[in-house]
């Protein structure tokens, strides 16, 4: 069996090495080389390697970083013409936002090297790839986000605080009440999300009740179709909008 597609996470950990100008030559002997497969055989996906051995080895590095350059303009060679959508798709995103790119890079380090948050992150279940299509930053600061809002002690406190104030759960974006509509049986249950933008996450980030807002599940969800850049206002906005529309 064949090895499984490279992931946007270890496209965008790979362009960035490409960047850096002291990346070195595109060989499997390049210390700079053999440090990105380590690391990326350190994330927290792939539990299934059909061949361990060549699993993002050096080699398979290299032929990667041999795709950027067919697609670099600044690069007068051939390079190798066997890119994916996806590596034209990131290059393209990244090659003019260099900062942007060693930002999102360095937060997925950080949580890789994290060897206990590692492990847990391993258990946050995939989404749909219609989902992970829109997350920008890759699939493992969604993990984060979504471990982040599980967090039970931190849930917990957050939905205290807000019924001490308001004496109800409702959902921020809609107002559903889970209690209101199915009586006991919704009494205290409500989903929480993280507001702090997916983009600012790294490995020391902590929760606070503030970082959080109330939803339901069906506000979550859409929240989470665009993640990198729907705010709870925005998706407030698009419901009015859709319910005058069609009023």
């Amino acid at each position: 069996m064949r090895n499984p597609k490279w992931h946007r996470d270890e496209i965008i950990l790979a362009l960035n090495l490409y960047l850096d100008p002291y990346r070195g030559s595109i060989d499997s002997r390049n210390p700079n080389i053999i440090e990105l497969s380590n690391l990326l055989n350190m994330l927290p996906f792939f539990e299934v390697k059909p061949d361990s051995e060549k699993f993002r080895n050096p080699n398979g590095v290299s032929l990667k970083m041999s795709n950027f350059l067919a697609l670099d303009p600044k690069y007068h060679g051939r390079g190798m013409s066997s890119y994916s959508k996806l590596d034209k798709k990131i290059f393209d995103e990244f090659y003019n936002d260099r900062q942007r790119l060693i930002k999102i890079s360095n937060a997925i380090k950080g949580i890789a090297q994290n060897e206990k948050l590692n492990s847990e992150l391993k258990y946050i279940e995939n989404d749909e790839e219609s989902i992970l299509d829109f997350v920008q930053e890759g699939q493992v600061l969604y993990r984060l986000h979504k471990y982040r809002e599980r967090n039970s002690k931190i849930v917990n406190f957050k939905k205290k605080d807000i019924l001490q104030k308001t004496g109800e759960l409702r959902c921020e974006v809609c107002n559903f009440s889970f209690e209101s509509e199915f009586g006991e049986l919704g009494k205290g249950f409500i989903e929480c999300h993280h507001i702090k933008p997916i983009s600012t996450y790294d490995s020391s980030l902590t929760t606070q009740i503030e970082d959080l807002a109330l939803v339901c599940s069906n506000c979550h969800r859409m929240l989470h179709r665009n993640i990198s850049s729907l705010s709870i206002n925005d998706l407030k906005e698009i419901k009015i909008a859709t319910k005058q529309i069609n009023s």
